[in-house]
């Protein structure tokens, strides 16, 4: 089954299954521009996703609890196939950030209730991905998708005060910081304050298009320095679907 996850604006490939050797391409791709796309991350690609976390853990470690935990095959797997489990039930995904052909990076949602129409959003990115716009662009895509598909009313974003670069991200992508929640997530042995983000379905619709504003959609390192979003909240919640 294809998914289409073509925002406003975007651009969607389609493959197809060649006779052997494997994927000539993915079954669906997004055009996140500069050599970047936005595709499905499954519990199969587990070896390239432990290949991109041995680069990624350092600046992903401090924000998301899976990076430290996805050491080795079997554990990144067992990531992946939580998310996988959470779409299968309707309840969120995991998508990857390609650039070059090299995954670096990723948006999830996660959370996903369809009877209060409410979902969380996340993000991660490795260094040699930063100061493109991908994280922004690519968390645009999901949300797009997630309101005109999903039917989501509100889509909310947690981070750490400490972590300017998503509350950026949050920011550019027209959320509102509506308060922070003190001290309500402990992570290695430290509780941490959460900012809480979030845009309505209403506001998304309404919401100024960067491009046709003349915005720069790669906006340098100064406004996506290093976007490891989510700060763990979203990662618990994945690691703990129930």
């Amino acid at each position: 089954m294809i998914v289409n996850l073509k925002a406003a604006g975007g651009r969607e490939a389609k493959g197809k299954f060649p006779g052997r050797g494997g994927y000539a391409c993915p079954v669906f791709k997004v055009d996140l521009g500069g050599s970047a796309e936005l595709r499905p991350l499954e519990p199969w690609q587990a070896e390239e996703f432990l290949a991109h976390m041995e680069r990624a853990r350092a600046t992903v470690d401090p924000w998301i609890p899976w990076a430290s935990r996805s050491t080795d095959l079997e554990s990144a797997r067992k990531t992946l196939q939580r998310y996988a489990d959470l779409q299968a039930g309707g309840e969120g995904r995991i998508l990857g950030v390609w650039l070059e052909d090299v995954l670096v990076g990723g948006v999830m949602a996660f959370n996903l209730d369809p009877h209060s129409g409410v979902v969380e959003v996340g993000c991660w990115l490795e260094p040699a991905g930063t100061g493109r716009g991908l994280i922004t662009r690519a968390a645009e895509r999901l949300i797009d998708w997630l309101i005109t598909e999903r039917g989501v009313h509100r889509v909310e974003w947690h981070c750490r005060p400490d972590n300017v670069a998503s509350s950026n991200v949050a920011r550019r992508l027209g959320m509102t910081h509506e308060g922070t929640l003190r001290a309500n997530f402990p992570w290695q042995g430290v509780r941490h304050d959460s900012e809480i983000w979030a845009v309505l379905a209403p506001e998304w619709s309404g919401r100024k298009d960067p491009d046709a504003a003349g915005e720069d959609p790669d906006a340098p390192a100064a406004a996506e320095p290093d976007a490891s979003a989510a700060d763990g909240l979203g990662a618990r919640a994945a690691e703990d679907p129930v």
